[in-house]
């Protein structure tokens, strides 16, 4: 079995690689198919184990590649004797169940850590905040567990592989060392990642924005689907995705935060009557206020402002109101088409862009 093993450890140690690659970078898609090939009565109970499933292929794989690679190396050497099984494993007794060890505790540690982060954020997400709605920390929440997951990743991940490095008396010091020297050597180069590191830090601290909430950044305006340390991912109405890194954030103008606002502007000819046409506008505004659908996500009834404008072919009466997040496009439209409509029954002209023409005479002769 293990000359198999050694004249086939190139091959081993190929897959084993091409699988950890794999698993590393595709476990999401991984896990939504899993979802949807499996019933949903099972799904939960899958769910809840399948981040602890993913860790032990990744460690049986790693373990794989370990062995694959030594034996790579025996191979090279021409070490075929019966002595091989004898030295692999008093090298295994030695150095193995501690590597394996090691493996098991960082899985140990990252189902403690994905267990312990969700309910610790929600927790302290759960107390009042001035003027934050109860969506608006959940958003945080979310937010903050996949930054927070993420570098507890990569810090389980660090402290393994050094770890398995000590172990196999491999120096961790010179490699810290040069490390740090490739570091100053690139440290002009990777200025722009230190940028984005450090914008990241003040966008998650002071709560700029969160997943789900429609911001304006770097002159881009789209839906927030991901925030990580180094950029902002989002996703405009054409369903474009826009990664902006987050040291090119100047200014972050986020729609949804607390409230939105209707500001809608409504038009009618310079013949109607202005004082009858506010009427009516209110009096649709508060008609859709009081129904069931449209009562809980209107926080106070739109009502015209004032008169907004007088426009080359028209009038503008400026109308405002508060509305949930996310809401504002949904009642701006409704609003719209139920003015239009009610503008046809009692007459009230929407004017068009026209112009008049004279001919010699003033107009009013």
């Amino acid at each position: 079995m293990w000359g198999w093993f050694i004249d086939n450890s190139v091959w081993i140690l190929i897959l084993a690689s091409v699988l950890v690659v794999l698993l590393l970078f595709f476990n999401d898609r991984i896990r939504k198919f899993i979802s949807r090939v499996e019933p949903d009565k099972w799904q939960k109970r899958l769910w809840g184990n399948i981040s602890a499933i993913f860790w032990i292929i990744e460690g049986i794989a790693i373990v794989v590649m370990v062995m694959a690679f030594f034996a790579l190396a025996l191979a090279r050497e021409g070490t075929r004797a019966l002595g091989v099984p004898d030295m692999v494993k008093e090298w295994f007794l030695a150095h193995g169940l501690t590597i394996v060890i090691i493996m098991v505790v960082g899985i140990v540690l990252w189902i403690i850590l994905k267990r312990t982060v969700s309910p610790l954020v929600r927790r302290v997400m759960s107390r009042p905040r001035r003027g934050e709605s109860r969506e608006g920390l959940t958003k945080r929440a979310h937010t903050l567990e996949g930054v927070f997951l993420g570098i507890g990743r990569i810090v389980i991940i660090l402290l393994v592989i050094f770890m398995i490095l000590s172990e196999i008396d491999i120096a961790i010091g010179p490699i810290l060392a040069g490390f740090g020297v490739a570091g100053i050597a690139v440290g002009f180069g990777a200025q722009y990642l230190i940028r984005d590191l450090i914008a990241g830090v003040f966008i998650l601290m002071e709560n700029q924005y969160r997943v789900g909430d429609v911001v304006k950044v770097a002159d881009v305006l789209g839906l927030v689907e991901e925030i990580n340390l180094r950029k902002t991912v989002l996703r405009d109405l054409d369903g474009i995705v826009h990664h902006v890194p987050n040291g090119e954030i100047r200014v972050a103008s986020n729609y949804t935060r607390h409230f939105a606002r209707v500001n809608l502007n409504i038009s009618v000819a310079y013949g109607t009557d202005l004082d009858f046409a506010i009427e009516v506008i209110n009096r649709v505004c508060q008609e859709m206020a009081e129904e069931e659908k449209w009562n809980k996500v209107i926080k106070s009834v739109p009502q015209v402002l004032r008169v907004d404008s007088l426009g080359d072919s028209g009038i503008d009466i400026k109308i405002l109101g508060d509305v949930k997040p996310l809401e504002q496009w949904n009642v701006m439209g409704q609003l719209r088409l139920r003015i239009k409509n009610e503008f046809d029954k009692v007459g009230i002209e929407i004017p068009w862009p026209h112009t008049k023409v004279f001919f010699g005479n003033k107009p009013g002769d």
